[in-house]
Order: C-alpha cells, then structure tokens, then sequence
C-alpha cells in the first residue's frame, strides 16, 4: 500500500477516540482598551466589533450572501441579539466582512 494511503485526508479526524465539547461557551474577558490613543481609533475599534457581532448572528441565522443582510435585517439582528442599532457605516462594514469571509 502506498504511504500516501495511509496519510489521512485533511477533513478526516485524527484523534483515537471522540473529542467532548463543553458547550455553551462563556466570552472572553473583557479587557480595558489601551489608554492614548485618539478617540476616532476607538469608534473603529467598537465598530468594527459590533460589526463582527452583527454577521456572525447573521451567519447563524442562515443569511450567508451580503446581498441579503439589508440595513433592516441587519437592524432587527442586533435588536435580537440586544446590540444597539447600527449606522449605515456599520451595515456597511457587516456586509464586507461578510463578503470577504467567503
């Protein structure tokens, strides 16, 4: 038998016996933002983060295709999941991102 056979392929497991997962997972700990910088620095930072809350609640919720995260779906969304309603910036930045993942 070759060895190439006996390689595994790479959406194949490799561990011996199941693997546990401990779900639900708890967040990160938040940590405080560094001090000095200029404000416009932290509205990207908070942005950019909502943003990325935003469209992985929408990947969850079965829209994967920018062209189907409008503003108003992506406003519902955050109200859903208890984020403050985005600007039209935001809902930009979420349909890039989710652009971009693909």
């Amino acid at each position: 038998m070759p060895a190439a056979a006996l390689k595994p392929l790479p959406t194949q497991s490799t561990s011996k016996r199941a693997v546990l997962m401990d779900l639900p997972y708890e967040p990160v700990v938040k940590r405080p933002l560094p001090p000095g910088r200029p404000r416009e620095w932290y509205v990207t930072h908070n942005r950019r983060l909502k943003a990325m809350r935003l469209a992985i609640a929408l990947l969850d919720s079965g829209v994967y295709v920018p062209n189907q995260a409008r503003n108003e779906k992506i406003r519902r969304t955050a109200e859903a999941i208890g984020v403050h309603p985005p600007s039209d910036t935001t809902c930009h930045m979420v349909r890039a991102l989710m652009r971009y993942a693909r």
